[in-house]
């Protein structure tokens, strides 16, 4: 008997699991399917759904007899997965002769759904329960979805294990860049370390640096919070707050809030200096703000709300309870995208009874319109039928957008990228069919798409670039929006801003300030939101102690810095040939300036030396014109006129010191001052040692007298002059001055000077000068008392004791002196020394020679030397 019904067994097995499968309860309400080819499963979040209290003591409710509420907005995800569906299975040139199909099931924005509704999924065929195939199999060729990162997560772990290829349309999660871990999954948006980067951006061009951070209370919220701290603090911005949204279940969704309720978040929102808030996001894990967004209507906030790409905040409107006041002058992050051609038009005509006995679409369609279809399986009583007036473009923009979103974006951009794949493969398999002839033909394997998936490359219908990265992640960029809300409870987002993911920190940023409408407190003007007051420019920030870096004073930058912007972390020195204005905000050019003739002391000077040498003329004229009177002969006249001569010339060199210092004029002028000056102390070294020598060449039998006379004085004069001759011969030869400009002696002024290149020869130079000074001092001193009629030891005694007090005051006056000053008081020394020499030298014997003539006689020379003796 066995052996005769083994036969029949496996159809009778399948006949009564097929019986089993159709007395199966429904497992999900809320699915759609659309048959074809290769099926793409897609995962949408629609429904907030309330979970019951598990007590453990009875069995878990059915999906189905979940409570659940409708979020209209998102349906234009599954809207546009459909149009996208559509439009390929009418292009001939892609996937011809294939067709596309869809199995759309909704997570209810939970992450728990979505192993339940996969493994259905995966299970092939509509209603099924997990491990059970009832009927025919439908195979998913690749998954899109989810929303949530915590979704595309769950769903990447189950799908790794077939190597089914996921699109993930919704999240930006970093973690999801890891193709280690999701080696499978691929995301049609950027990443959330882009956007914290495009958020950084707007922080930085508006110059906010004291912002608060909301948000999630999830895996994801840490995650953001952690990166944009990151990102924030490595661009001076700091966070005064972060709070993250408690989880409210639906049923306190759906109440309104007392006013008297005070959050911990309004709390702090209250008493923050911080007028910029940055939320981050989704829909559900955001309904925590619903209490804020209702005691903004009785105590309105100044602040300004920055959201992410993941929060669509307009969702959570809720019946016109929310104001829609609270989101005027919003910035938002958004999935740049251009217009899809088509698919508002798809959206004014779609007629959801043209796409099967479906509760995904019925229920939608009498949640917006209140009416049900008569083929609609949906048993609600004293229900209205639907006339085919009703249309979506009717709808509150709150409650539905005829403009593509974001999330229906990424989801067109998904569909096409698979079916590019798809064509790809059934195009290589043709190929290797004609190369291959008796090759059999395989039913593709979903694992089969992923070298072609990622080789992707084409432009979608809205003329843009559509491919996968190395990261096997689709960039698009972002639009910088503005939200705007009208008293009619309309409202628009215009686009004030865009951001290239791709480009550099400091390129593919634009945004247009003048055109964003700010919240009505600000009265259109551009919010601040800082710890400290700004420091103007001029000042620069200094850190308070104990305090976050944003929080500072305003310090006046030190002199030779400026700071030509506002809130300067430093000042910035100027160039040598700058130096910072009276407010130093910035650099001006420094004057260039020297000892010229035309200012005072220059003028002054520059007259003195000429007196002085006028003066000397005069002296050396009237020796020269009493040449042969007793007092001009008694003084060596040769000596006397060499000695006019050099003191002329020193009266001279001091012009060499005034006006613009020029390559010749710095060669010349401390060569010249050395030598003319040496010669002169030659001079009266030679004249001194001649009253010594005259003198003690009058003793009989002295041995001196063959030292008198003017060879030996002159060659005395010409070995102290050659000295000096050569000591400014090596130093022109070796480090000879050249004109520079001293940047730094006075501010504001660049000082041409001339360098003396070699500081050694320079008090080389100088010091023999003294050595000659000392040693014409001490001979003079021991000559004063010779009993001479015209002995002018005396009077070079004194003309050398001036001289070197000039000379020891010059050294620490010209080494404390600084840029034209320094040669002031090297013009101040030669003149004073050089007069004291002509005063007390020649004055008095001019002073005979003009004026007592009756003393310069050869008679009154004998009568006093007589007397003498």
């Amino acid at each position: 008997m066995l052996l005769l019904w083994l036969p029949y067994l496996p159809q009778f097995i399948c006949s009564v699991s097929e019986t089993i499968c159709k007395a199966t309860t429904r497992r999900y309400a809320y699915d759609y399917l659309k048959p074809g080819n290769h099926v793409i499963g897609a995962f949408s979040s629609v429904h907030l759904v309330a979970y019951p209290e598990e007590s453990f003591k009875t069995l878990p409710p059915n999906a189905i007899q979940y409570t659940y509420s409708l979020i209209k907005r998102n349906y234009q995800h599954a809207l546009a997965l459909l149009f996208a569906v559509e439009e390929i299975n009418r292009d001939p040139n892609l996937l011809p002769n294939v067709s596309l199909g869809v199995h759309i099931y909704d997570n209810a924005f939970q992450a728990r759904l979505s192993y339940d509704t996969l493994l259905s999924l995966l299970s092939g065929k509509k209603d099924s329960f997990p491990n059970f195939k009832c009927g025919k199999e439908l195979k998913i060729s690749a998954v899109i979805g989810g929303l949530s990162s915590e979704a595309s997560i769950q769903l990447s772990t189950m799908l790794n294990l077939y190597k089914i290829p996921q699109l993930s349309y919704g999240s930006l999660d970093q973690r999801l860049r890891d193709t280690t871990q999701f080696p499978f999954l691929y995301q049609m948006a950027s990443n959330e370390a882009s956007q914290s980067e495009g958020l950084m951006r707007i922080l930085r061009y508006f110059q906010w640096t004291w912002i608060g951070l909301i948000v999630s209370d999830d895996d994801s919220g840490v995650e953001f919070e952690q990166n944009m701290k990151s990102v924030l603090s490595w661009n001076g911005i700091c966070v005064d707050f972060t709070r993250k949204v408690p989880l409210f279940s639906l049923s306190s969704f759906s109440t309104k809030p007392t006013i008297g309720f005070k959050s911990d978040i309004w709390k702090v929102l209250s008493k923050t200096k911080a007028n910029v808030i940055v939320v981050y996001g989704n829909a559900q894990s955001l309904i925590g703000l619903q209490p804020i967004m209702y005691l903004y209507k009785t105590s309105p906030l100044k602040k300004i709300w920055i959201t992410t790409t993941s929060w669509d905040f307009i969702s959570t409107v809720k019946n016109g309870d929310t104001d829609l006041k609270f989101f005027h002058g919003f910035l938002s992050m958004a999935i740049h995208k251009n217009k899809v051609p088509g698919f508002r038009k798809f959206l004014q005509t779609f007629d959801p009874s043209q796409h099967g006995n479906s509760r995904f679409l019925k229920q939608f369609w009498f949640v917006a319109f209140g009416c049900l279809n008569e083929t609609s399986d949906l048993t609600i009583k004293h229900h209205l039928p639907c006339t085919g007036e009703e249309k979506l473009e009717s709808l509150p923009r709150s409650a539905f957008e005829m403009s593509m979103s974001d999330q229906s974006y990424s989801i067109y951009n998904a569909v096409y990228a698979l079916a590019h794949a798809l064509h790809a493969v059934h195009s290589f398999r043709q190929r290797r069919l004609m190369e291959i002839p008796r090759m059999k033909h395989q039913t593709m394997q979903p694992w089969e798409l992923h070298p072609f998936l990622r080789a992707i490359h084409f432009n979608n219908s809205a003329g843009k670039k559509v491919f996968f990265s190395e990261g096997m992640e689709f960039s698009t960029g972002y639009d910088i929006l503005n939200f705007v809300t009208f008293p009619n409870k309309s409202f628009i987002r215009m686009r004030v801003g865009t951001m290239d993911s791709q480009a550099s920190s400091n390129q593919g940023f634009t945004i247009k300030k003048e055109t964003i409408i700010w919240p009505s407190s600000f009265n259109q003007m551009i919010p601040h939101s800082t710890c400290s007051e700004r420091c103007q420019p001029g000042y620069h920030r200094k850190a308070r102690e104990g305090e976050l870096t944003c929080c500072y004073d305003c310090v006046q930058c030190p002199g030779g810095t400026i700071s030509n912007q506002t809130d300067a972390s430093h000042c910035d020195k100027c160039p040598e040939d700058e130096h910072p204005n009276k407010d130093h905000s910035h650099c001006i050019p420094k004057v260039i300036t020297y000892l010229a003739y035309h200012e005072p002391l220059g003028t002054v000077l520059a007259s003195t030396a000429l007196v002085f040498t006028l003066l000397t003329a005069v002296v050396l004229a009237t020796f020269i014109k009493y040449r042969d009177t007793p007092l001009a002969r008694a003084n060596n006249r040769d000596f006397t006129y060499l000695l006019l001569i050099s003191l002329l010339l020193c009266f001279l060199c001091s012009f060499l010191f005034i006006g613009r210092p020029g390559r010749m004029t710095c060669l010349l002028r401390q060569a010249a001052f050395g030598n003319v000056f040496s010669l002169a102390l030659s001079c009266v070294l030679g004249k001194s040692v001649t009253v010594i020598l005259a003198f003690r060449a009058t003793n009989p039998g002295n041995k001196m007298r063959k030292w008198v006379g003017n060879k030996f004085s002159s060659s005395l004069i010409f070995i102290c002059s050659i000295v000096q001759v050569g000591l400014c011969a090596i130093w022109l030869c070796t480090s000879p001055p050249f004109p520079d400009f001293d940047m730094f002696s006075h501010s504001g002024q660049i000082i041409v000077i001339c360098n003396e290149n070699s500081g050694t020869m320079f008090y080389l130079v100088l010091g023999y000068m003294g050595f000659q000074a000392i040693i014409s001092f001490t001979v003079a001193f021991l000559a004063r008392k010779l009993p001479d009629i015209f002995n002018e030891a005396k009077f070079i005694t004194f003309s050398m004791l001036v001289f070197c007090s000039v000379w020891v005051s010059f050294f620490p006056s010209y080494l404390s002196m600084k840029g034209k000053y320094v040669v002031v008081v090297e013009i101040f020394s030669i003149l004073a020394s050089s007069a004291a020499l002509l005063l007390f030298i020649f004055v008095p014997k001019v002073h005979i020679i003009l004026l007592r003539p009756q003393m310069n006689t050869r008679d009154q020379f004998f009568k006093k030397k007589n007397s003498i003796k």
